[in-house]
Parts: structure tokens; C-alpha cells; sequence
């Protein structure tokens, strides 16, 4: 290999870090970048050889700790050895050799842990170099624990429709094992080679998919695009309105900051998603429990993203209570399946009855939108801060929402004193 690859694979050879085979040779296989080989991270010694190579990144080419010139996070690709082989196959055959924690043994038993071992060795690595910040990574791949270091991120073969609908199975599986920090990619092909016929990128199918696509992924934990070589992924390749509505959504995703911040705690707190199934509340109800094309983002929204094209209205079965649609600020009241309308600027998104939801304000501040209750009801609403890239742990500030004669809606915070956010009700 040639330049840092080159001196990467050097190093690491000359400390003995790759995977051998029964016969003690280094396994090799091939990725799109070339001829790859695997580092042992189930071998302490090898993760703290790989956690040095961090070093010039996180510091930002050698311009001092906590300058802010270095890397913010680490994303881990090509960390699935059954996957990453161009050649077909295995990339690593199950009598590979690893260190599994000293005691020796093969690639069965390594296969499942090979990514998580990988973060560990990364966010080992953040803590040491820049003990005074937060890590923060993401993987391609893990196993049962990888929420200690970070999250994932979930692609499909194909990017098409099909692999739209399985990313919120899968982002909303992820949750319910523990996961909480998960999301998808968002590409699709030039070509038309996904299941159902996506078409060029300047072809009005194409944008249709990758406006839907984004639109779900800006209510999901983990939001990234994904560009290939020839720029296939900008939102800009889909012309001027798919690149305004494409806009509009990251605008949405940016004015619920503050909430998404929240649940972000929340998760770190109690383990809970911030990606929840429709039935998160009401596991009884069958009904609920049967809906996959929906999902709940914390208790205050529901998420109706649209799954097949051409859709520009759909239906969406609602728990019980009350739900205000946050476009029109219709009313509906479940639980039963209703019918909102879906046009391409937007996906369905409804706010619980009660809810005191923190967003961004205009003056960039955090203010609480409130939806009110239904009649002789009350709702809540949770705000915890953004903690800064520190270890700080900011207290949990709880408000109780009321319903007023008019219909409208008044804060209150829990344990008295001013509620300290302006506060802006909605529907009703």
C-alpha cells in the first residue's frame, strides 16, 4: 500500500495486529478500496495500537487538545467481516484466529463481537486523548452492548422502496434491544438497478424516493446522507423542488433539536428509544402492536412516514387519546385509523394531546410548543438541556400542561417557579 493506508498496514504489521489464518498467515480479502486485511480487536493489544492512530485526527493534525480542529466523531465502516468482500464469500473463514481477551479461539466465536470490539477500542481511545469530551461513534455493524460506545447506522441492499420500509422496522428493532441511537443512509442510485425501478437521479422517481427517504430519516436519532463517487446522494442532483423540500424537512429536524436532545438523555437515563413502536404505551392493543408503517418519537409524536410512491394521502392508526396534526392542526381522537394527508413537502406528523414540546425558537433560543389537552385531561412535557460536548449531567426540568375554558392551554412547572421558556400553544 501507498501514503497513510500504506503506513497504517506497516504499522500494524510490525506489531503483529491482523487476523492470521490456521496456518499463521495474515487473512486477506478485497473491498472496493482494494486488498484489505483485519486488525484483531479482540486483542487488548491490538485495540491500543488501533486507538494511537487517532491521535492526529482527534487532535486536528497536531494543533492541540480541545482547539475543536480535530474530529467531532468516528464513523466505523467496513466492520462486518461476513460482508466485506467483493470476491464473494466469507471475508474471513471461521478457522481465522483471534485473541478473544487472551484466551485464543477462532472465528465462530469472534464473528458476532469483531465490530463491538472495534468500538470499544474507539471510544477507549476518545477517553484517553480527550478525557475532558463526551466520545462520540457510530458503526456499521455491532452486537449486544455496542450502545456503551455509540450507536449504528442501517443500509439495505438496493435503497429502493422495500429497504425504505425495513429501515423503520429495523431503526424501531434496534431501539427495542437497547439500542437506542440508530438510523439509516440516505442515497439512492443512479441507476435503476433497485427492487421496483428507481430510474437516474434526475428522474422524477428517483427524487420521489429520496425525498421520502429523508423525510423519515429527519425524525430518526442517527440522520446522515450518503453520496457515491459521482455525487449520486446530493439533494441537489434531484432538481431545485426535491432540494427545497429536502430543505424543509432538515429545517424541521433542526427547530426539534431541543426535544431530540432530550430523548437523547432520556435514553442514556432509562433506556428508552427515542425511535418507539406506535404501541409503546398500549402493548395490548393489537391493532397497535400489528402497525409497522409508523413509529413514535418519545411520547409526544407520531411519525407517519410514506412508504410507496405516489402516495399523497394515508392512513395512520392512532393509540388512544387525542392527536393534533402538526401541519393543518386538525384534531382526531383514537384509538382508531384515520386518514391525513401526506403531500410530497411532508410526511404526517401528529402531536399528543397534552404534549409541551421543546423546539427552537426563531431567536434560536429553546421555547415550548404546546398542544392542550382534551377536555378534563392534563399532559407534561420534559426539557433537559443540551450538556455541551462535557461530562456534565443536567437536571430534568418537568412541566404539567392544563386545559383552559377556552380550550387553549396553560404551563405550569412542576414543583412551582416560573416555567423560564416562552411558551407558544398550537391547535386546540
Amino acid at each position: 500500500g501507498r501514503g497513510a493506508a500504506g503506513a497504517v498496514y506497516g504499522s500494524g504489521s510490525a506489531a503483529d495486529a491482523f487476523v492470521r489464518d490456521a496456518r499463521g498467515l495474515e487473512v486477506r480479502g478485497a473491498a472496493r478500496s482494494g486488498e484489505v486485511v483485519w486488525p484483531d480487536f479482540t486483542d487488548p493489544r491490538v485495540r491500543k495500537w488501533w486507538g494511537g492512530l487517532y491521535a492526529e485526527q482527534l487532535y486536528g493534525g497536531g494543533s492541540g487538545v480541545g482547539q475543536g480542529a480535530g474530529w467531532e466523531a468516528v464513523a466505523h465502516d467496513g466492520n462486518e467481516p461476513a460482508a466485506h468482500s467483493v470476491l464473494g464469500g466469507p471475508a474471513l473463514p471461521s478457522s481465522a484466529r483471534h485473541a478473544l481477551e487472551g484466551r485464543g479461539g477462532d472465528h465462530r466465536e469472534a464473528h458476532n463481537v469483531y465490530a463491538l470490539t472495534m468500538a470499544k477500542a474507539g471510544d477507549a481511545a476518545q477517553r484517553e486523548l480527550l478525557p475532558e469530551r463526551r466520545p462520540f461513534l457510530f458503526s456499521r455493524s455491532g452486537w449486544a452492548g455496542i450502545q456503551r460506545y455509540g450507536g449504528v447506522w442501517s443500509e439495505h441492499p438496493g435503497q429502493g422502496w422495500g429497504a425504505l420500509r425495513a429501515t423503520l422496522s429495523a431503526v424501531t428493532g434496534l431501539g427495542l434491544c437497547g439500542v437506542p441511537y440508530a438510523g439509516p443512509d440516505i442515497t439512492v442510485p443512479d441507476a435503476g438497478a433497485v427492487a421496483g425501478g428507481v430510474g437516474r437521479a434526475d428522474d422524477g422517481a428517483a427524487g420521489e424516493l429520496y425525498l421520502r427517504w429523508f423525510q423519515m430519516a429527519a425524525y430518526m436519532p442517527l440522520f446522515r446522507t450518503r453520496t457515491g463517487a459521482d455525487g449520486h446522494g446530493e439533494p441537489w442532483r434531484f432538481g431545485a423542488r426535491v432540494l427545497a423540500q429536502a430543505r424543509a424537512a432538515l429545517a424541521e429536524r433542526e427547530r426539534l433539536l431541543p426535544y431530540l436532545l432530550t430523548l437523547a438523555q432520556l435514553a442514556e437515563r432509562t433506556g428508552a428509544p427515542y425511535v418507539r413502536p406506535v404501541w409503546w404505551q398500549h402493548p395490548r392493543d393489537r391493532a397497535l402492536r400489528d402497525c409497522q408503517d409508523a413509529f413514535l418519537l418519545g411520547d409526544a409524536l407520531l411519525v407517519a412516514p410514506v412508504l410507496e410512491p405516489g402516495v399523497r394521502e394515508r392512513t395512520v392508526r392512532l393509540p388512544s387519546g387525542r392527536w393534533y396534526d402538526t401541519a393543518t392542526g386538525a384534531a382526531y381522537d383514537g384509538p382508531r385509523t384515520v386518514r391525513v394527508p401526506a403531500p410530497l413537502d411532508r410526511i404526517p406528523v401528529l402531536a399528543r394531546a397534552g404534549a409541551a414540546v421543546p423546539v427552537r425558537g426563531a431567536g434560536g433560543g429553546t421555547e415550548l410548543e404546546v398542544w392542550p389537552p382534551a377536555p378534563g385531561r392534563t399532559g407534561n412535557g420534559l426539557v433537559i438541556r443540551d450538556p455541551g460536548p462535557g461530562w456534565e449531567r443536567p437536571a430534568a426540568e418537568r412541566f404539567t400542561v392544563h386545559r383552559t375554558a377556552e380550550g387553549g392551554a396553560v404551563v405550569e412547572r412542576d414543583g412551582g417557579g416560573a416555567v423560564g421558556y416562552p411558551v407558544r400553544v398550537r391547535g386546540g
